[in-house]
């Protein structure tokens, strides 16, 4: 079986045939295993030479509250003259890597109405079940995501969808969106008219001919904005995907781009190697609030902060959140961290934005959509059809998940290397299609905590 070190400092190997960890040095009970060079856990009994270390000998040692320093580190990305890619640019100075016409609804009681209309036009609409029977913050998150989509620029245009009665109405949503654009984003009560889906027709065909016009352009992919996730992990995630994603998450930050990593509790246990690259002590502030609400978040629901690895994480060899965490916050390259934004919220500074919200995959993709990435950078070691509104290129850990699913991987990062993947990233973002596109896999989810009426 071959064995490979990741960090000199490690004390466990990993098999390059199934992903899992095998002790480098004999581990007494207590000690702490160590991966990546940082601690993954504790040894709950002795562990040989070469023993499988797993869920049977490896706890946890993540904690509800931890204490963090801002110790910060000198990071920085050498600045590279900036490549460019063909997209349209939109009349507030924005680009659209896509010019497609979405429908989005307001209430899910209108979700078969706007699949009709998306059947007979082309278009796309976006299901889900929310947008009434919810209050207060639970309320404003929905509709706060929803108008993420709603403005987002690889739309040439949206019908925002309404029933007439929910208490996400369409006016609410014209309070949320402030200035938009009268020309592109079109609104319809279902209940205010006789035929809706006829209605509804009429108006998609009216933005697709005024999107018919729109013209590709040369543009600085400095303008452009990744959203960086993860799903389906698995031992292999942070040796080949993750760390291939954080050269690209770099290199777009170095030509004065903007990359965006979510998945809040999938930093817990390396919170602190992106605290210490803060640009400054608000940022640094702000990012220690992200992670405690987060817990407390767990906390107010009587669930353990390290309950994540999933059942497919785990036969992939992964054993603790730490663990997870450390792979997972590669993708996030070496950049400093300019910025920790809301979920929901726009991502509008360039470098490194952490985004608040969970790491579920539905909810997550719908998260960096909603924060205007115009792609996301997805690696999967067990793999998932799972696509976003916006493009999203799947990014296989491992060469047996890469030959089996040609259907819904896009890159194989084992023996891959940046270049191609930049390459990759600059065709996808100019004009190629990505697997979730070509096949139809484009889902939202949003994420829902509070009452339901």
């Amino acid at each position: 079986m071959e064995l490979y070190l990741i960090h000199p400092d490690d004390n466990v190997l990993v098999s390059f045939e199934n992903g899992h960890k095998y002790a480098r040095f004999d581990i007494k009970e207590g000690s702490e295993v160590i991966k990546y060079g940082f601690p993954i856990g504790i040894a709950i009994c002795d562990i040989n030479r070469g023993g499988h270390v797993h869920t049977h000998n490896l706890r946890t040692a993540l904690k509800q509250h931890a204490d963090y320093n801002y110790n910060p580190v000198p990071v920085s990305v050498s600045h590279r003259d900036p490549d460019s890619i063909q997209a349209f640019v939109r009349s507030n100075g924005e680009i659209g890597i896509r010019n497609d016409i979405w429908i989005v609804n307001t209430v899910g009681c209108v979700n078969r109405t706007a699949q009709l209309i998306a059947e007979k036009t082309g278009a796309f609409s976006f299901p889900h079940p929310f947008g009434c029977s919810q209050l207060g913050d639970d309320h404003a998150r929905t509709r706060k995501t929803l108008c993420g989509l709603i403005r987002h620029p690889n739309a040439g245009g949206v019908l925002v969808l309404g029933l007439g009665c929910e208490n996400n109405g369409i006016e609410g949503i014209k309070e949320e969106l402030g200035v938009y654009n009268e020309k592109r984003i079109r609104f319809l009560n279902a209940q205010d008219s006789e035929d809706e889906v006829a209605d509804g027709e009429r108006i998609v065909r009216e933005l697709q001919k005024i999107a018919s016009k729109d013209q590709r352009t040369p543009v600085p992919v400095s303008k452009l904005r990744i959203g960086l996730k993860c799903g389906g992990s698995d031992g292999f995630s942070g040796i080949t995907a993750n760390p291939l994603v954080g050269q690209i998450s770099d290199r777009l930050i170095s030509m004065g781009g903007t990359c965006v990593l979510t998945e809040v509790p999938e930093m817990f246990g390396a919170e602190q190697l992106l605290m210490d690259r803060c640009v400054d002590e608000r940022v640094f502030d702000n990012t220690v609030r992200l992670i405690n609400d987060f817990k407390d978040y767990f906390v107010s629901h009587k669930q353990p902060v390290s309950e994540n690895p999933s059942p497919g994480n785990r036969a992939g060899g992964i054993t603790t959140l730490e663990e997870k965490s450390l792979g997972c916050v590669q993708k996030g390259g070496h950049a400093p961290v300019t910025s920790v934004i809301g979920y929901g919220d726009t991502a509008d500074l360039p470098g490194l934005n952490l985004l608040d919200g969970p790491g579920n995959d539905g909810v997550a993709i719908t998260n960096l959509t909603a924060a205007g990435c115009h792609m996301i950078l997805f690696t999967t070691g067990r793999g998932t059809p799972l696509g976003a509104p916006v493009p999203t290129l799947k990014i296989a850990t491992n060469t047996g998940l890469f030959n089996k699913k040609h259907n819904w991987i896009d890159y194989n990062a084992m023996g891959g290397d940046a270049d191609s993947l930049w390459n990759l990233v600059l065709q996808t973002a100019s004009r190629q299609k990505t697997k979730n596109e070509i096949y139809g896999y484009r889902e939202i989810a949003i994420f829902k905590d509070g009452v339901t009426l």
